[in-house]
């Protein structure tokens, strides 16, 4: 029976490889290549609702601001402490960032303290998303354009000035604070996956 060489050739290095040392030897670099590579294609799927957050190397923690919050009548009603994120467009811009990091933390301590963060309905709860455009305005002065993508508000923590004391053991029930108040601003970080 006449075989073509090509069929010949195919069939020696298929013979080859099926020996049991080298199927051993590609199955492992087989599992290995697979074993790197899953990871990092689970990584890029995205779920709802997940942390707003760039490519690795490309997120700056910033430091956290301390604002004011003000009554009705401009009078101190308390303190927001926020925490933030900034997002860079590559990972050498957020080096950039981290050099300039004390001016970026300047200008947003002077808007926090400049303008009110609270939303107009209410002097407790932050307008995290009008918050969130100021600090990246800010951001961009001192960088440039095109080198910030994104600033975070990762969790909102609000101190009283004149906290309510704890009531007594024998408050009337018409007295007692609601048990099913919700909170104004976010409880848990935004920036957590």
């Amino acid at each position: 029976m006449w075989r073509s060489p090509a069929i010949s050739i195919f069939n020696h290095s298929f013979t080859t490889f099926c020996q049991a040392l080298r199927m051993r030897k590609a199955m492992i670099l087989v599992l290995l290549a697979a074993a790197l590579t899953l990871p990092a294609l689970a990584a890029e799927v995205k779920k709802e609702g997940e942390a707003k957050k760039g490519e690795p190397g490309t997120n700056v923690d910033m430091p956290y601001l301390m604002a004011p919050l003000t009554n009705a009548e401009g009078k101190l009603a308390g303190y927001a402490y926020l925490s933030t994120r900034l997002t860079a467009l590559s990972d050498t811009y957020a080096l950039a960032v981290r050099e300039k990091l004390a001016f970026i933390q300047d200008v947003m301590v002077r808007d926090v303290n400049g303008a009110t963060i609270a939303t107009p309905d209410d002097p407790e709860k932050v307008d995290i998303a009008g918050l969130e455009k100021r600090l990246l305005s800010d951001a961009t002065k001192v960088m440039g354009a095109g080198k910030v993508k994104l600033i975070t508000v990762c969790s909102v923590n609000v101190a009283p000035l004149h906290p309510v004391q704890t009531p007594a053991r024998d408050v009337p029930p018409d007295q007692m604070i609601p048990a099913g108040t919700t909170p104004k601003n976010p409880i848990k970080s935004r920036c957590d996956g």
